[in-house]
């Protein structure tokens, strides 16, 4: 049985003996609901879908519509990006890499800089006004995901500098054996060697720019 098995016979086997779930459960069963389809049905489906899209050259949004037991529906639009469409939860697996220097003195792990760090990090959680939270493992990957969904090509506008680098741009920093400025993410490059208060600041100016609203918390999942 896999997971997605396993989740909807909880809920259907709560529904046969009458119990309700309330809000904070359901809350929880769409949250893991969409971890599983990001983490185990999405990868599959891009390799899929990618080398037949690789002959067109012109930026286009697929939106596929699925009912169970009905054919699926998919529409095509030229005009909108996933983060402009309302409700729309980008789910795309991250795709985010450290920058590192092709000299490192030792191996680090994907999201982890080689740099000493004197306080363990409390994490972050980022929730959005439709209701998406963005709540990783690792304070850099909430961070990094949810500027994806606000948009990576809107955040050189706001002018958070670091280090003489934006925040968000296509500007690399040369790296340093041992050291990593930045991670790399969609064609762009993203300022990732801040602290976590600092990641929090950014994203609350990111948010008082563009009227958005953030709810940023502290807290590992």
């Amino acid at each position: 049985m896999s997971k997605l098995e396993k989740l909807y016979s909880i809920i259907d086997n709560s529904r046969e003996v009458g119990v309700r779930l309330n809000e904070d459960v359901l809350r929880q069963v769409e949250e893991l609901e969409e971890g599983i389809i990001k983490e185990e049905i999405l990868p599959a489906l891009g390799n899929d879908i990618a080398p037949r899209l690789e002959p067109i050259k012109r930026d286009l949004v697929l939106v596929v519509e699925y009912h169970p037991g009905e054919p699926i529906r998919v529409a095509l639009s030229r005009k909108a990006k996933i983060s402009e469409i309302i409700d729309a939860k980008t789910l795309t697996p991250r795709s985010s890499t450290p920058v590192k220097s092709d000299e490192e003195p030792v191996v680090a792990e994907p999201h982890t800089p080689t740099k000493h760090v004197q306080n363990t990090t409390k994490g972050m959680r980022v929730t959005f006004p439709d209701g998406t939270v963005i709540w990783r493992r690792a304070a850099i990957d909430t961070f990094i995901d949810a500027l994806r969904k606000i948009g990576l090509e809107r955040i050189p506008q706001v002018g958070r500098i670091h280090s003489g680098y934006n925040l968000v741009g296509k500007v690399k920093r040369p790296p340093e054996p041992g050291r990593i400025w930045q991670h790399e993410c969609d064609g762009w490059f993203i300022y990732s060697n801040i602290s976590n208060p600092t990641k929090a600041d950014d994203l609350k100016l990111i948010s008082d720019y563009y009227h958005l609203s953030l709810k940023i918390e502290e807290g590992k999942p």
